[in-house]
């Protein structure tokens, strides 16, 4: 009978899982539910899930990838890689795929994809070129260095960590290598001679709509006596490290001076008045020791409780302020709020300095404050709070932190010093004391469904493992194939485990799956390694629909694909792995 209750489960599980009628991370949790009420398992055994160290690694891989995206090592890259393409379509194609597998071999692909769509977008912009011959190659690329090593992908994490529950081995930190990386190399040589040919040449639909103005802002600096710009003329300012920031004018004492008629060298106590982007403007603050006219501190965003933030403020259209100049306002008496800069749409700011500025409706405000204060700010209704705006900031001074970090991480498990989860964990507390991610940035990283989705999975597991339903499922795979040699079945596995992940998520399909390939092994009298690993490249063989993962999604709409330009490119590359793990997988690992 409770075979029979364990596979409706399953059944109810893997059809919300495919309809998305309800969220994922409701479904995990209705699967904990069921199992318990149906006493399946104990309410001990059904959280169980929240206790793996598969799903605490990911959570701390998520963490870490977060804090490597935020540091700009990335991104540096990213726009590299455009200087180096140069407008050549084969050059930036194969540059991009392989930056994107490097990166993806370590890194979490999905902010990786994320990160690089921008980054295609405005090459293809800039070069003329249509970003349709691109972005599914990006994303196909990230898969296939997924599973290149252990922290490539969660679902390798995962089956590791389940592979040892079961009395296996777990997966060492290059151990995929092996055959992941000859695999992602032929799929990329693969990518690059083909998508230039299968894929549709689009128009880019953003390239119209750029402005280059629109995410720059009006800000005023006050030069210390120990800022690198003491000295420096109005050419030697920010033109090469700053390329956004332009200066509009200096004041010195009682004179105003302006770079294009007049010229001058900065001296302490002068005020610059200077245009530039989000990023720069907050990395001068950072890095050439200059002061906000308004602010006796500097701007420190650290990992301390209640640390500061950067956000936009959009003067409300019922704001009372309109018509206010900006000094007038309690925002810039408030001691615990520093105004950075102001931006107005496709207007000119006549003031001569910020505090100056008559607001209007939609003016936006940069400021940097303790997150805390927000609240004090929506209260009054005169902005509107837009935070997102701190998503932009890339820490570069923190980028070596970051690098060493995460190299330590590797190396510490590479090594056998410490199992993954000690290092990721450990990765992940570094990533946030050092100030490469705030806290605030680590819980938002986290993904919360992703989480619960293995949560109950695994407990779905464990209810199959403990009815013997899996026993079952794999005695009737078996009977499917008898007579057939292991190398035949064990092919038989990872296209069942490619054919779910379409449809199924891949870290779902893997724990579902993983205890049935087990028992199979068992079943026909051979070694479980093989098919433990058969699974991690089944499960990430989704290249055919772009349900299939969701960097596939992430790229659907910016390369205005059809369902059909997933086929043509998928299904081969699906092919190639199956049938690739099915030959090599047994050499490897022997049966």
């Amino acid at each position: 009978m409770d075979i029979w209750i364990v596979s409706a489960i399953l059944l109810i599980t893997i059809y919300f899982l495919v309809s998305e009628k309800i969220s994922v991370d409701l479904t995990a949790i209705g699967i904990m539910v069921l199992l318990v009420v149906s006493n399946i398992l104990t309410p001990e055994e059904a959280i169980g899930g929240f206790a793996n160290p598969a799903l605490i690694t990911v959570g701390a891989m998520f963490v870490v990838s977060k804090g490597m995206m935020r540091t700009g090592g990335v991104e540096f890259i990213g726009r590299k890689i455009i200087q180096a393409a140069r407008g050549n379509h084969k050059l930036a194609l194969i540059i991009i795929l392989l930056c994107v597998a490097a990166a993806s071999a370590f890194i979490n692909n999905t902010p990786v994809v994320i990160l690089f769509i921008p980054v295609v977008m405005t090459m293809c912009c800039e070069f003329g070129l249509s970003p349709s011959k691109f972005l599914i190659p990006v994303s196909y690329a990230s898969i296939l260095a997924g599973t290149c090593t252990l922290i490539g992908t969660s679902t390798n994490i995962i089956i590791s960590d389940l592979s040892a529950s079961y009395g296996y081995q777990s997966l060492s930190m290059f151990e995929l290598s092996i055959l992941g990386v000859p695999l992602a190399a032929i799929g990329i040589v693969f990518l690059y001679f083909a998508a230039p040919k299968v894929l549709p040449a689009l128009a880019n639909p953003i390239c119209q709509l750029q402005d280059n103005q629109h995410r720059l802002y009006l800000a005023e600096f006050r030069i210390t006596a120990k800022s690198n710009l003491v000295g420096k003329n109005q050419g030697e300012l920010f033109q090469d490290k700053y390329p956004s920031v332009n200066v509009i004018e200096l004041v010195s004492k009682s004179h105003i001076y302006h770079p294009g008629r007049d010229r001058f060298k900065v001296a302490e106590g002068d005020i610059l008045l200077v245009k530039g982007s989000l990023n720069d403007l907050v990395t001068i603050l950072h890095n050439e020791s200059v002061d906000l006219p308004s602010s006796e501190k500097d701007l420190v965003l650290g990992a301390q409780k209640d640390a500061p933030i950067v956000v936009e403020l959009i003067l409300s259209p019922h704001s009372g302020l309109r018509g206010h100049k900006l000094y007038q306002t309690a925002l810039a008496r408030d001691p615990d709020i520093h105004i950075i800069a102001v931006k107005r749409s496709n207007l000119h700011l006549a003031a001569k300095q910020i505090q100056d500025v008559q607001l209007q409706v939609g003016d936006v405000l940069l400021i940097w404050c303790h997150e805390s204060k927000l609240e004090t700010i929506r209260s009054e209704g005169e902005f509107i709070v837009i935070e997102d705006v701190y998503e932009e900031l890339v820490h570069k001074r923190k980028a070596w932190w970051s690098i060493i970090n995460f190299a330590c991480m590797i190396g510490t498990a590479t090594l056998g010093i410490a199992d993954i989860m000690t290092c990721a964990l450990t990765a992940a507390f570094l990533m946030i004391i050092t100030g490469c991610l705030q806290m605030r940035d680590a819980y938002r990283a986290l993904q919360g469904d992703v989480l619960l989705l293995i949560a109950g999975t695994i407990a779905l597991g464990a209810g199959m493992q403990k009815t013997g339903a899996s026993q079952l499922y794999a005695e009737t795979f078996i009977n499917l194939f008898s007579g057939l040699s292991p190398t035949l079945i064990l092919g038989a596995v990872i296209l069942a485990t490619s054919v779910c992940t379409q449809i199924l998520s891949n870290n779902a399909t893997a724990v579902l799956l993983l205890p049935i390939a087990i028992s199979t092994a068992q079943g026909i009298g051979v070694a479980a390694e093989p098919f433990v690993v058969g699974i991690c490249f089944g499960a990430s063989a989704c290249f055919a629909t772009p349900m299939g993962y969701q960097t596939n999604l992430m790229v659907y709409g910016p390369g205005g694909y059809r369902f059909m330009d997933y086929l043509k490119l998928g299904i081969p590359l699906n092919i190639l792995v199956v049938l690739a793990s099915t030959v090599l997988i047994p050499f490897i690992w022997p049966f």
